[in-house]
């Protein structure tokens, strides 16, 4: 049986505040959706990334960078992005230390993610890399196990806590070079489902976040108990920086930074080119 045909489909998307912020209405049924149920299939963003490239769930939140591997499988919606100004990846170390110009052995949060997309981008030289959880990766650059480190997610709002300190905001730097806001995530539907579904997953999950920005800054429990980080408000400061008007719609400016973007990592030899229809209809 066609998977359109069932009434409950899996999404992936991972632990972080943001996205279960973005999803905890639709999961745990607080809107319409027309019969359907869903079940999270969380993990870390590169796991996700790593599962669509494989082809699995049909809907999932994955890195930016990492559409362009699987864009003959899947669109991007255009609900549910994470992209703005100010939300970009940090690198940091231990001490200062001259990142332009010298190859530092970096941990990233992998090798897929839009973060090690922009650092390959903005940084070419740098090609000592070492994959790490996205959660360890501070504690990695404190016990000097590398020189420095690329931050996403919470890690941006508590480094300074581990005694580090910030080389270079990447989001910062991609902006004043291009003038474009960052994408940095996207939800993506196999080419597979019907485009009316799809079409309905874009109002569904919509209307997810709308709801959830009805909650007047109040945590839920289902946020905080998949938070890796507790404090109420460092989950609140993560939410307000990823989860803006581009999520609800990305609208025109938010398709044009998404081309933008894929457009430079295929100049520069980093992104396969895309042949395919990216968005929704």
């Amino acid at each position: 049986m066609a998977e359109t045909m069932k009434k409950t489909l899996e999404i992936g998307f991972s632990p972080c505040p943001n996205d279960t912020f973005i999803f905890e209405g639709l999961i745990n049924g607080k809107i319409d959706a027309e019969g359907y149920s869903f079940i999270a299939q969380m993990a870390d963003i590169e796991v996700l990334n790593k599962q669509a490239i494989e082809y699995n769930p049909l809907i999932s939140k994955i890195s930016i960078g990492a559409y362009p591997k699987i864009a003959h499988k899947y669109k991007i919606l255009d609900a549910g992005a994470a992209l703005g100004r100010g939300v970009g990846p940090l690198l940091v170390a231990k001490k200062e230390l001259d990142f332009r110009n010298s190859d530092l052995l970096t941990a990233i949060p992998g090798i897929n993610t839009t973060a090690n997309l922009l650092l390959s981008s903005l940084f070419p030289h740098i090609t000592q890399k070492k994959e790490y959880l996205f959660s360890e990766i501070a504690a990695r650059v404190k016990s000097e196990e590398v020189q420095a480190g690329l931050l996403i997610h919470e890690g941006r709002f508590t480094f300074q806590e581990s005694g580090l300190m910030k080389l270079c905001d990447l989001g910062d730097e991609w902006e004043a070079q291009t003038g474009m806001p960052i994408p940095l995530g996207c939800i993506v539907v196999s080419r597979e489902l019907d485009s009316g579904l799809c079409r309905k997953l874009n109002t569904w999950i919509r209307r997810s976040i709308e709801k959830a920005f009805q909650s007047s800054g109040e945590v839920s429990e289902y946020i905080k108990v998949h938070a890796q980080e507790m404090d109420e408000d460092v989950i609140r400061q993560h939410i307000k920086l990823y989860v803006n008007d581009y999520s609800l719609d990305l609208g025109a400016e938010g398709r044009e930074a998404i081309k933008f973007l894929f457009k430079k990592g295929f100049e520069a030899g980093l992104l396969p080119e895309i042949t395919d229809p990216i968005f929704i209809d």
